[in-house]
């Protein structure tokens, strides 16, 4: 004969939503269920105890802590009166104010209180262990996604200006178990000056991250990860030399995959000190270094022109140029970066159209040695300051990118525009992903199929194609200009590549003047929209003039 869980809500509780539940779960575990409904006086309550004799009585109750307080001293006594105090399972459920109530009486042997995991429960029905140890999940990103496949990996970035701080928020965040990657941020002395720090702005110190001095800075990094879920640890290339950095994160942090951008980190965005066509081709040295591990690449690219305003023909075109230059490097296992909301103000179907557009190109790439994972994240431009309604944008932005049925999750901290994340602010960002994700993942409507995010993604990947024709017949004579860095180079000082930002800047041409138009970022004259062939005919005349 099978044993029986009784479920109800105590005294004046009509909730049972949460009581159904578990009521579910014990059927699945097995057990004869009966439910005696909502509302059930206390003395009735023990009264059916006594007659049924459960094997679990599960008691739910809902209302405010203080009422709870006194129902369940209540059912305490008439439970001793009854003779049922000793020897009668007992299991409840509330909201966590409420579960704390509960856990005070010593009534209860389980309490489950806000959010809890099926497992948990199905766990605790089927006599396992209430304190079980979690299952550390896989310490490299590609079994990783494989485990938490088909939903995404969350990642984050993190790192304040204090290394202790840095360690024990990552330990915090770890232990929360709501993140798979935390994303290192250090700061600019350490990106840029890790091996010559004699070369170091101490006033620079923090700047932008945590300031990584040493090897054992990064060995500590990762020492606080281990627990919780163990996320895995990644960190942003340096701004030179940067295979010997790479060679460092890889021995200390085990780098979950590289971030490495093309074009940048150099004289053409000041954070670096190497000419633009030099920063290339250590780029492309970085890309092979890492490819020869088998560590995964990121080129993350085309959301640095989109930043500086670019026009999204040259973002699309960026995102192309990126993929291309990891696939000639040798990379197998490629992360594909796509940033939303980029420009601030880009609508929601111009943007869903340009990173379809950027998909359409890296996927043309992908071959049995050449896989393309699909990362996405809201723009950091983009957020308001205020924290409410950057909570909200955030999950805006999230439900946007799951029409890309994103492997990895970048999820931007609310709080940026104001400060940079905190440990709680992290988990809190990531909890709000998480949700978001709970609620939309499963069959949402599939935004893509609009009809004018189609027409835009055509115009884009036709755009594309123009620019990337032009910059090819730049080099002319090389084997392959789309991986030579002069040739490259050539194409930002001639302006083919080029964004309003860069105006005045001595490595870049800086003429491009664009406009959202429509939801859209275009180059622009005047008032007048420029097709793709358009700007580059005026490109070349002038520069033949």
């Amino acid at each position: 004969m099978r044993k029986l869980v009784l479920g109800l809500a105590l005294g004046d509780c009509v909730h049972v939503a949460g009581l159904h539940g578990f009521l579910r779960l014990a059927a699945t575990a097995g057990y004869d269920v009966k439910f005696l409904g909502p509302a059930v006086p206390v003395d009735r309550a023990v009264a059916e105890i006594a007659r049924l004799r459960p094997e679990i009585a599960g008691i739910s109750y809902r209302l405010s802590p203080e009422a709870a307080g006194r129902i369940l001293g209540e059912f305490a006594e008439r439970l001793r009166q009854a003779g049922l105090s000793e020897g009668q399972r007992l299991a409840f459920g509330g909201t966590p104010p409420v579960a704390r109530v509960a856990e005070s009486t010593g009534l209860f042997e389980r309490v489950f209180g806000g959010d809890v995991a099926e497992a948990e429960v199905l766990a605790y029905l089927s006599g396992e262990a209430v304190a079980q140890q979690r299952q550390i999940p896989p310490g490299k990103l590609l079994p990783r996604l494989a485990a938490a496949a088909p939903r995404p990996l969350l990642r984050h970035h993190f790192g304040v200006p204090s290394l202790e701080e840095t360690v024990a928020g990552i330990a915090a965040i770890a232990e929360a178990g709501v993140l798979d990657v935390i994303s290192i941020g250090p700061d600019q002395n350490a990106q840029a000056c890790f091996f010559r720090q004699d070369q170091m702005d101490p006033a620079q110190d923090g700047a932008g991250g945590v300031p990584l001095r040493t090897a054992g800075d990064l060995r500590r990094l990762k020492a606080a990860s281990a627990r919780g879920n163990h996320p895995l640890l990644r960190c942003y290339s340096g701004t030179q030399d940067v295979v010997r950095f790479a060679e460092v994160l890889s021995d200390t942090i085990d780098n979950a995959w590289a971030a490495i951008p093309l074009c940048w980190y150099n004289l053409l965005d000041s954070r670096g000190r190497r000419g633009v066509e030099e920063s290339i081709g250590e780029a492309q040295l970085a890309m092979a270094w890492h490819a020869a591990q088998g560590i995964p690449v990121e080129v993350n690219e085309a959301h640095h022109w989109s930043l500086r305003d670019a026009p999204d023909t040259v973002a699309v075109a960026a995102a192309y140029l990126a993929a291309y230059n990891a696939k000639a490097a040798g990379v197998r296992d490629y992360i594909a970066q796509f940033m939303f909301n980029t420009p601030p103000g880009t609508s929601p179907r111009m943007d869903l159209a340009k990173m379809l557009a950027k998909l359409d190109l890296i996927g043309g790439l992908a071959d049995e040695g050449f896989r393309v994972y699909r990362q996405v994240r809201a723009g950091l431009s983009s957020f308001p300051a205020d924290p409410d309604l950057a909570r909200g944008h955030l999950a805006s932005a999230v439900a946007q990118a799951i029409a890309l049925r994103p492997d990895i999750v970048h999820v931007v901290g609310y709080c940026e525009a104001d400060h940079a994340a905190t440990a709680a602010d992290v988990i809190a960002s990531c909890k709000l992903a998480r949700g978001v994700l709970n609620n939309l993942w499963h069959d949402s409507p599939d935004a893509s199929l609009d009809q004018r995010v189609q027409e835009r993604r055509r115009e884009l990947v036709g755009e594309a194609a123009v620019l990337l024709a032009t910059v090819h017949d730049l080099g002319e004579g090389h084997p392959d200009p789309f991986i030579d860095p002069a040739t490259l180079a050539k194409a930002i000082r001639l302006g083919l590549l080029d964004a309003p930002h860069l105006k005045g800047n001595p490595h870049a041409a800086g003429k491009v003047e664009t406009a959202l138009v429509e939801g859209a970022c275009r180059a622009v004259s005047g008032d007048r929209v420029l097709s793709e062939m358009e700007r580059i005919e005026g490109l070349l005349a002038a520069s033949h003039a």
